[in-house]
Formats: structure tokens, C-alpha cells, sequence
């Protein structure tokens, strides 16, 4: 993902929250809304040495810093998958343990990261200026690693700012939601979303059915396509996924990860549900998804959807998985 602020949306936000004061900014919403590019946009403009009242000057020596992820005076605080696949560094201790094979690379916030960013928070700025510190995806921190954020998040020392990027607010504790500002995220008009996926070489029929498939998440779309291949076009994928589902073919879901799985199914499942009681379908054309399944068994499907979601992340096998998977689609889509 690109580190310079070119959706609308995006950038008519980092505007708003720019003009306003405060030391820590949560921002809320649903994923594939922008959470993390608002939140670089922040401490882009933040650090910058010749910002703008609409953001950073994307030229100084601050901003190519953060661009090429090496700025002494921002703390960045992630997951360390989400670290990996941003561009992120590890720190030293951290890379050196997941190089040595001693343990994975973590899907949460460590608290020992969460440590050295309360010590970062203590020490002179390394340019003179202000200081950041950037939490996301900020649901990942447990109890423990919150704790250890509060105090320095309601007294911070020194010119200190924070910004939590958010798509699960609700799984923060209520001391850490209560000492943020808090901004709830816009959603792009269609438009805006269409035109920006074009922008990033998506084709326009593909764009729109990547947007629907996304529930009007733009950057939820755009992941869809990154990691395939040219003539794996994810748009012709989901337009056939309900048909191949009512006929028990799993081959169109062959490279996609248990999670993947499991929302297109949640999706199909939902819009199967919404015909049922007279709604109108919303990732899916109406005209794309069979004409079977009882309510039900279409109930049951969605009931048992929700409890592999739990587990989604660790399947004893992934293969059995989604063979298991595709079964308990095609016979709540065949159901009488």
C-alpha cells in the first residue's frame, strides 16, 4: 500500500482532523475504509517540516523518512505480521527471533513492543521536533499490552502524539476509547471508489464487482487482486462462486486462505438469506445466486459459518477445511 494519501476520502479527512487539536485520535470503522493511510496521513503531516493546513509537503527530509519506514521519531506499533507485509522493520530482538526460527512472527501487539514504545515516548526527539507514535490494527493489543499504553496515552510526555487505527472499536477497552479523540471513518460514494480502483489499474467492470464483493470497502476491493495473477481475474471468480458452490466445485476457491473462504461464504449465505425474507442481495447480483436453499437450512448454514469464523485462523487442515466447507454449502444451497 502506497504511503501517499491519493484517495478523496482520505485526503478530505486528514484535512478536517489536521485543523483540529488534540494529542491522541482513534479512528474507527469497518476495514478497507482507510483506517491505516488516515493514520499515516496524520503523522506524515505531524512530522513533517513544512506542513500544509491539507498535510505533509511529501518532499522534506521528515517525509522521505516515513516513506522508506526509517523516521527516528516515529514509533510504529503492529502486529508483527502486519509489520512484515506493510514494509515495516522488526526490532533488532524481534527479527533476530523470527530469523533464528525461535517463534513466529506475532499476530498481535507484544507488550514488549508496547514497552519500548512508552520508552520512545520518554526520550528526545531525535529531530528537534515532535514526536508519533501510530497503533494499528490498535483490536490487537490484549488487555496487558492496553494497560501498559494508558498512562503514557493520558499524560504524554513532551510533544507526544498519538493516532489508533481501529476496525474492531468495540474489542478496545473503554480507558483506552475514552482517552482518544474519536473519529469515525467516512465511506466513499460509489464514484469515488470506482474511479479510484481504475486509478489503480483495476478494470472497470472488474472494479465494480470487486466493490460489491467488498460491501463498498475500497481498499477491501483492491486486496483482491493483488497476489493473483493476470489471468486469475477475481471478479469472474465471484461471479461463478455461487453457482460452483450449489454444484459442490471447490476448484474456484483452491488459492484462497480458510479466512477468504469463509467470508465469500458468510457473503453468499447472506445475500441467499436476504432473498428469502424479500431484502435485496448486496455482494452479489440477484441473478448470480441460485434459486434453492430453505430458510432453514440457509439459517443453520449461516449459524455454522459463524463458529468456524472462530477458529478460522488455526484449521487443523486447511484442506479438510474447505472440503468441509464447500459440502455444507452445496447442501444448504440445495435444500428444499
Amino acid at each position: 500500500m502506497s504511503t501517499t494519501v491519493t484517495a478523496p476520502w482520505i485526503a478530505a479527512q486528514a484535512t478536517q482532523l489536521l485543523a483540529q487539536r488534540g494529542h491522541a485520535w482513534l479512528l474507527a470503522g469497518p476495514s478497507g475504509l482507510g483506517q491505516y493511510s488516515l493514520a499515516l496521513a496524520l503523522v506524515r503531516a505531524w512530522l513533517c517540516n513544512a506542513p500544509t493546513q491539507n498535510g505533509a509537503c511529501g518532499t522534506c527530509g521528515s517525509c522521505h523518512a516515513i516513506d522508506v519506514h526509517t523516521h527516528a521519531d516515529l514509533c510504529v506499533l503492529m502486529p508483527e505480521t502486519v509489520m512484515l507485509a506493510l514494509g515495516w522493520p522488526l526490532g533488532e530482538k524481534a527479527q533476530a527471533e523470527v530469523d533464528d526460527k525461535k517463534r513466529k512472527p506475532s499476530k498481535e501487539i507484544r507488550v514488549d513492543a508496547m514497552r519500548d514504545a512508552v520508552e520512545f515516548s520518554q526520550r528526545t526527539s531525535a529531530r528537534g521536533g515532535a514526536k508519533a507514535i501510530l497503533v494499528f490494527p490498535a483490536e490487537r493489543m490484549n488487555n496487558i499490552t492496553a494497560n501498559a499504553l494508558l498512562k503514557t496515552l493520558e499524560e504524554p510526555p513532551g510533544d507526544v502524539k498519538f493516532v489508533l487505527a481501529t476496525e474492531a472499536a468495540h474489542q478496545l477497552l473503554p480507558t483506552i476509547r475514552s482517552r482518544c479523540l474519536g473519529h469515525s471513518m467516512l465511506w466513499p460514494t460509489v464514484g469515488e471508489s470506482t474511479s479510484w480502483l481504475q486509478g489503480q489499474g483495476v478494470a472497470p467492470d472488474q472494479a465494480r464487482v470487486m466493490l460489491r464483493a467488498a460491501g463498498g470497502r475500497p481498499e477491501d476491493a483492491l486486496q483482491y487482486c493483488q497476489g493473483r495473477s493476470a489471468g486469475d481475474s477475481f471478479a469472474a471468480t465471484w461471479v461463478r462462486l455461487p453457482k460452483a458452490m450449489s454444484q459442490g466445485d471447490g476448484s474456484v476457491l483452491k488459492d484462497w486462505t480458510p479466512a477468504q473462504v469463509v467470508d465469500a461464504l458468510h457473503k453468499l449465505c447472506h445475500d441467499m438469506l436476504a432473498l428469502k425474507v424479500g431484502a435485496s442481495a448486496r455482494f452479489f447480483d440477484a441473478s448470480d445466486l441460485p434459486a434453492g436453499g430453505s430458510l432453514s437450512s440457509l439459517t443453520a448454514w449461516s449459524h455454522a459459518l459463524a463458529a468456524t469464523h472462530r477458529t478460522v485462523e488455526h484449521p487443523f487442515n486447511a484442506g479438510l477445511m474447505l472440503e468441509a466447507l464447500v459440502a455444507q454449502a452445496q447442501n444448504a444451497l440445495n435444500s428444499d
